[in-house]
């Protein structure tokens, strides 16, 4: 039986790294130990990366309410508290997105809230 080399898969493999590193400073898209390591560390980033965003989102649509409900004269816990004696179940996403784009429906809901506590 014929002996199998590897070299057809190892290039294949080598050149999916260095495809991954294209644009990659200096060596770290050349050379493939260096472009290995480098996509790596960049999958490592890119996996965390996912889950800060979430938090990251989270944390501004908090601080757009939080602005939106002192310009209306009451703070975030309080409103939100007052949402969720009202009966009202809106996520921090719509009720930021309420809070940039239609400031009269945000404040008949600061309105609705004030009124539930």
């Amino acid at each position: 039986m014929a002996r199998v080399k590897g070299a057809m898969m190892t290039r294949k493999r080598r050149n999916k790294i260095l495809k991954l590193a294209k644009g990659y400073f200096g060596a770290k898209s050349k050379h493939f130990k260096m472009a290995n390591e480098a996509v790596m560390k960049s999958g490592q980033y890119a996996y965390i990366g996912r889950r800060l965003r979430k938090r990251d989102f989270r944390r501004l649509w908090i601080t757009r309410i939080n602005a939106a409900a002192k310009m209306c004269g009451t703070n975030y816990s309080t409103l939100m508290h007052g949402l969720k004696v009202a009966g009202i179940n809106m996520n921090r996403k719509v009720l930021s997105e309420l809070a940039v784009s239609d400031m009269d429906a945000f404040k008949a809901l600061v309105e609705t809230a004030k009124a539930a506590k």
